[in-house]
């Protein structure tokens, strides 16, 4: 796989920082942000985690996806809120493309997947150089075979994202690409490495408790792998708080203070 970040938001700290301030009616222009010492604009982002997330749409990351599988991109695209241009199997010869044969088969079912790839696609290749449109021939092609996208999202879908796409649960292609795709926005963006987290690297609570396997889990609060009495107090405390939501009415009121709602 090949991982490009090839356009990102710049000044995208002091965007977030604007954008959240402008919320509040504060006079703040984004000239006098930049002139900012660096401590007190990280100081603003780590408030700002923990607030409301429109403001992190704002800011944009655009990457160059290439060498990955048709079926890792099937599952890209199904987040919603990003945008995408993928290389065309109605239009494009994809005969010379390689294909990803997966880790986890044993040599005997390798020699089956690889030789059933080269037989396909010499398949595919006779299909086309007998006349067949490119378009119906793609009809054949296995779903492992390389593939490239251009794909955009903001901050917000990039956390968000975060919270499953980087769980041990997740199709290990994905988690290589995503992996890939935050040390991309971290070399540009040190400040944004907390931002995209996986869920149980935020709160120590894993939210697929019932996958067993995962290696992480036992040091989770409410994973497979945690003691009795530690998961049974956190079951616990979640009842309770499920309980109170029932029954709770409160209405905050907010008040805008320096930029900042307390």
């Amino acid at each position: 796989m090949k991982i490009e970040l090839i356009e990102w938001t710049r000044d995208a700290a002091e965007l977030l920082i604007l954008t959240k301030s402008t919320r509040l009616a504060a006079n703040t222009a984004l000239e006098d942000i930049r002139a900012w010492p660096y401590l007190k604009i990280l100081d603003e982002l780590a408030y700002m985690r923990d607030t409301i997330k429109s403001s992190w749409e704002f800011v944009g990351y655009t990457f160059r996806i290439s060498e990955v599988t048709r079926a890792f991109t099937h599952q890209l695209v199904r987040t919603r809120n990003g945008s995408y241009a993928q290389e065309s199997q109605r239009t494009v010869n994809v005969a010379d493309h390689k294909w990803l044969t997966p880790d986890s088969l044993d040599d005997y079912s390798r020699e089956i997947f690889d030789t059933g790839c080269k037989l396909v696609l010499g398949d595919y290749e006779h299909m086309i150089e007998h006349g067949t449109p490119v378009q119906d021939a793609r009809g054949i092609l296995p779903t492992n075979l390389h593939t490239s996208i251009i794909a955009r999202f903001s901050l917000r879908t990039l956390h968000e994202m975060a919270l499953v796409r980087l769980c041990t649960r997740t199709q290990g292609e994905y988690q290589d690409v995503f992996r890939a795709m935050r040390k991309e926005v971290v070399s540009v963006h040190p400040w944004a490495e907390p931002f995209i987290r996986v869920a149980c690297a935020n709160d120590g609570i894993c939210i697929f408790p019932r996958y067993e396997k995962c290696p992480i889990s036992k040091y989770t609060y409410n994973g497979a792998g945690a003691g009795d009495r530690v998961r049974e107090a956190h079951l616990a405390r979640v009842a309770v708080v499920r309980a109170e939501t029932e029954t709770t009415r409160h209405e905050a009121v907010p008040v805008a203070n320096k930029g900042r709602t307390m």
